[in-house]
Order: C-alpha cells, then sequence, then structure tokens
C-alpha cells in the first residue's frame, strides 16, 4: 500500500495577492483531442457570459478525456494567454494531484452553482 505524504506548504502570500487569482466555475462543454500532442486536449468552457478554450494536459490522465464534458469545473481564468501546440489557451484547469503525482481529479463545486461563479 502506498502512502501519500502531503508536499511542504508553499511560501506564505499575503491575501492581496490571493485576492488577484480569478478562480471560476465552468461547464466542459467540448472536449478535442490536438493533433500531434500526447499530453494535451482542448476543451471548450461555458463561464456563463463568454465561452473559453483551455488547453489541459488530460490524455494521459484519463482513458476517455470526454467523460468530462457537461463536468462544471474550477478554472483560473486571469492568466495570460498562452499559445500551447498552436492552440491559444486563455485560462487553467484547477485540478487536484498532479503536483503530487497523485491521479489529479477535477476541482468541482458541491452542487451545481451558475456558470461564472467566481471561488473566494
Amino acid at each position: 500500500m502506498n502512502t501519500f505524504h502531503p508536499a511542504s506548504i508553499k511560501p506564505e502570500i499575503s491575501f492581496e495577492t490571493f485576492s488577484q487569482i480569478d478562480i471560476r466555475v465552468g461547464a466542459i462543454e467540448n472536449v478535442e483531442e490536438i493533433q500531434g500532442s500526447d499530453k494535451l486536449v482542448k476543451l471548450t468552457v461555458n463561464f456563463g457570459d463568454h465561452n473559453r478554450t483551455i488547453i489541459a494536459g488530460l490524455k494521459q490522465e484519463r482513458s476517455d478525456p470526454k467523460e468530462i464534458v457537461g463536468k462544471q469545473a474550477l478554472f483560473v481564468i486571469n492568466l495570460p494567454t498562452k499559445k500551447m501546440m498552436g492552440q491559444l489557451s486563455e485560462g487553467m484547469l484547477f485540478d487536484i494531484g498532479y503536483s503530487d503525482g497523485v491521479l489529479p481529479a477535477l476541482a468541482v463545486p458541491e452542487r451545481p452553482v451558475p456558470n461564472g461563479a467566481r471561488a473566494g
């Protein structure tokens, strides 16, 4: 049996710094393959008043990345747009476990909430 040891706590930040991170609930409407990538997929995410493209490394984490279509999850949406494998990503999927070497899980609201609702 593997024993999980949590990583060290990151350095303290101010509440002001934390409050600058815009984490929102979005509904994953579509998952598409990115040709030539072994890791990345293209998500179309509904944030209520707009949709965004989010590139996420889900291919090696799930046997079928499309299984998350229709689910709500948390996303960081105020990061700079980033080009990955020729695709523009307009945010980041906020998942649990990747940095710790644990099979990642989506960070999801406990009940349905409006798309675009802000965390924190």
